[in-house]
């Protein structure tokens, strides 16, 4: 299923041809597609079970259209800063299934997460429990956690983006575990629901994240056996997507199906409730950056294609040496050249691909940066005072900018002057 394809010969999202955004909104600009979000929502959701909680993961992608959209399919979410729960409470999600993780959640964070009556804290240390414990009952209150384990099982597509060894800053020790459990059980302002863990992003080969999930199952039912049940299991997210899709692209869903059944077998015989915080496996393949050539540089040995986007819109070549197919806008079947794709940072690891075969282009020719829905605006900045590009959401043949193009008065409007030099 295609939305993301060629109509006569023109690259087009959904209904809406790419040339009509670029002339409406200019480049480089972020395009998602309501199709695609949806589609994969309800194919992760099928696969892990109806009854199952989806919290997504609101860092790979959140933007407000898109939070709306997953909403109003009945998506949680999963937040790392006070932020990003107030953004996922803006776009509809409600409090009761928003849960909130990370390793260095501040006292205010906390206390706004408590007072919004958030689903769950998924607690990373020993400190922040005691904070948290201290907080919630201060406001008469016990808050929802579960304890995020570290099983000392990594995996991932890049070691920047692993998660769960031990050498990774997140989550508590296994050896310790099983003493704040009980420690936490006994806590005037927590109610200790049960454990989580995240293991790492980028993840195909599931056996890490079973034998991980087994050693999260083998401790709940050793303090089951101690008079500690568990109503609560949340597994995280990391079912990697493919970057490498080349064209015609089939949105297939295997690997959904693989994982979902390994986690059916891993979980069979419990009656707990299960969470999940996918971020993107839904979101990744649902979003493009549509960039414009602005010259040709051409060398002895290599033609470098300068584009008007650049790794301040679009990190992750630069800080994972990640792959991103590039489609250009008009469909060609002639011949292809090798190219280097660069932007204009001034950092020569703003490089989008190297020796890349594309078709033959010239300047203010339109090309698409593909699966660049995750992790792409979320992890944008003004580096070299470049302004942050807008978000474009499709849906059929329509389309709405939901974060417009910063202005250049709105970037100088953060800074102040000092008062002795005004």
């Amino acid at each position: 299923m295609h939305h993301f394809d060629y109509k006569n010969g023109v690259l087009h999202a959904e209904g809406v041809d790419l040339n009509a955004i670029a002339r409406e909104v200019g480049t480089p600009v972020y395009v998602y597609s309501s199709a695609t979000l949806e589609r994969h929502y309800r194919v992760f959701k099928e696969a892990v079970g109806e009854k199952s909680h989806v919290f997504y993961a609101v860092k790979a992608n959140g933007n407000l259209g898109v939070l709306m959209t997953l909403a109003k399919l009945g998506a949680g979410a999963d937040t790392v800063s006070e932020g990003e729960i107030r953004k996922a409470l803006a776009a509809g999600i409600p409090a009761s299934r928003i849960v909130f993780s990370g390793v260095g959640k501040s006292a205010d964070e906390l206390a706004f997460a408590v007072e919004a009556g958030i689903y769950q804290v998924n607690v990373e240390s020993e400190g922040e429990l005691e904070v948290l414990s201290k907080i919630a009952e201060a406001r008469g209150k016990r808050q929802a956690i579960v304890l995020r384990l570290n099983p000392e099982i990594g995996a991932g597509g890049h070691a920047k983006i692993t998660t769960g060894g031990a050498a990774n800053k997140f989550g508590v020790s296994l050896g310790e575990a099983e003493r704040l459990y009980i420690r936490a059980a006994n806590m005037p302002g927590v109610a200790i629901k049960g454990l989580a863990l995240h293991i790492g992003s980028q993840i195909f080969d599931f056996a890490a994240l079973e034998a991980a999930f087994r050693r999260m199952r083998a401790l709940i039912e050793k303090l089951a056996a101690q008079g500690l049940p568990a109503s609560r299991l949340d597994f995280g997210g990391g079912v990697g997507v493919p970057y490498e899709i080349g064209y015609p692209f089939d949105y297939g869903t295997d690997s959904l199906q693989t994982y979902g059944k390994m986690v059916r077998e891993v979980t069979q015989g419990l009656d707990l409730e299960f969470g999940f915080e996918p971020g993107r496996v839904i979101a990744g393949n649902a979003g493009l950056l549509l960039t414009k050539v602005l010259y040709l540089n051409e060398r002895a040995d290599k033609t470098f294609v300068v584009v008007d986007a650049a790794m301040n819109d679009l990190l992750r070549p630069a800080m994972y040496e990640a792959h991103h197919e590039i489609w250009p806008v008009r469909q060609s079947t002639g011949t292809k050249r090798a190219y280097d794709v660069v932007g204009p940072i001034c950092e020569s690891s703003d490089t989008f691909a190297t020796a890349r075969e594309l078709p033959e282009l010239k300047p203010d020719d339109l090309v698409a940066i593909m699966t660049a829905g995750a992790y792409g605006a979320s992890m944008s900045s003004t580096y070299n005072q470049r302004l942050l590009v807008p978000e474009v959401l499709v849906k059929d043949g329509e389309f709405a900018i939901t974060r417009p193009r910063q202005t250049f008065e709105e970037l100088l409007g953060t800074d102040r002057a000092p008062g002795w030099l005004a």
